[in-house]
């Protein structure tokens, strides 16, 4: 913190305690922020949302000034840490880290103890994964049109797994089959981990996972992939084709990785939590080590977080209305 920051605070608190200054509150907002900053990782350590985020965490703490610190607290499909960010006071102090699952939760789980627009506040879009649909190369299809042919030829024999119901890759597989009237059938597993072990051992013949988790096994061959699932192709693999390139008007799937806060914080430490978040992302080595983890860094205005949230929140509804999955 700067000499003259100092002296400007200092002075504040005389004017303060002379009784003509704004309350202690507004003050603590102006120095916003004075002390370690805590993120809430809904997951275990080791993911996706854990490895990403220990990148850009020392840059969002240069920026602020402070130290920002991951806390851990997984469990029930990261509601958890949603609840504990949604109840804490809002002063920028506690945030968290929200993957997809955040956005999917409102349509398959019949209550939740928050609401996920109303509870929170948006601070940014951190990075964009997308998902890779893959297949084992013991299927004779190289083409996501030779899939869609092949699976209409032989419906309710071809098996996609996923980390488990309701995540991301099932409801991939069910938008896929409500775009392109396939009946793929879906196998749910506990994790990505073994639903992409039992991919490459053939155990079922597709999936729909986040590029970072298969890239390996299929430059090696163990694994071939169709097509990428996000809005337009990404950087790190640019000779596989978008879904919609492929033929499949409207798919468009990807893990956004959110920042947020409780509601109710106030604009100046909004400002401050985004910019610090953009500063990171801006920062030339992250860009880098995001890209070749299969990350896209985004950096969003809080406004255009907000829009995203809820289209995203829209957008599953519909899946899971067209699947006929009910919530549970």
């Amino acid at each position: 913190m700067s000499r003259t920051r100092r002296v400007l605070e200092v002075a504040a608190c005389a004017v303060v305690a002379s009784g003509a200054c704004a309350s202690a509150p507004a003050l603590a907002q102006q120095a916003f922020p004075n002390k370690i900053v805590r993120v809430i990782n809904p997951n275990q350590p080791g993911g996706n949302s854990d490895i990403l985020f220990r990148l850009l965490s020392a840059k969002m703490g240069e920026s602020l000034g402070q130290q920002v610190v991951v806390d851990y607290r997984p469990g029930a499909g990261g509601n958890i840490g949603a609840e504990m960010t949604a109840k804490a006071p809002p002063d920028g102090y506690t945030t968290l880290i929200a993957a997809a699952s955040f956005l999917i939760n409102p349509s398959i789980l019949k209550s939740l103890p928050y609401d996920a627009v109303k509870d929170f506040t948006p601070l940014g879009l951190m990075v964009d994964i997308p998902a890779a649909l893959v297949t084992h190369p013991s299927l004779p299809v190289t083409s996501v049109k030779e899939l869609i042919a092949l699976a209409k030829s032989k419906r309710g024999d071809i098996f996609f797994s996923s980390s488990g119901a309701g995540a991301v890759g099932h409801l991939s597989g069910e938008l896929l089959n409500a775009l392109a009237g396939t009946r793929l059938i879906h196998v749910p597993y506990k994790g990505a981990g073994p639903a992409v072990v039992d991919l490459v051992a053939g155990h079922v013949q597709i999936s729909f996972v986040s590029v970072p988790a298969v890239i390996t096994y299929v430059q090696s061959n163990r694994l071939r992939m169709l097509a990428q699932c996000g809005e337009t192709r990404f950087s790190s693999i640019p000779d596989v084709p978008t879904m919609q390139e492929s033929g499949v008007p409207g798919f468009v799937v990807s893990s956004g990785f959110s920042f947020l806060g409780p509601a109710g914080l106030p604009r100046p430490v909004v400002d401050k939590l985004n910019g610090a978040l953009v500063h990171a992302l801006k920062d030339p080595g992250n860009r880098k080590a995001l890209i070749e983890r299969g990350a896209d860094p985004i950096g969003s205005t809080p406004e255009q977080h907000a829009a995203y949230i809820k289209s995203e929140i829209d957008k599953w509804h519909r899946v899971v209305t067209q699947a006929g999955i009910k919530p549970l």
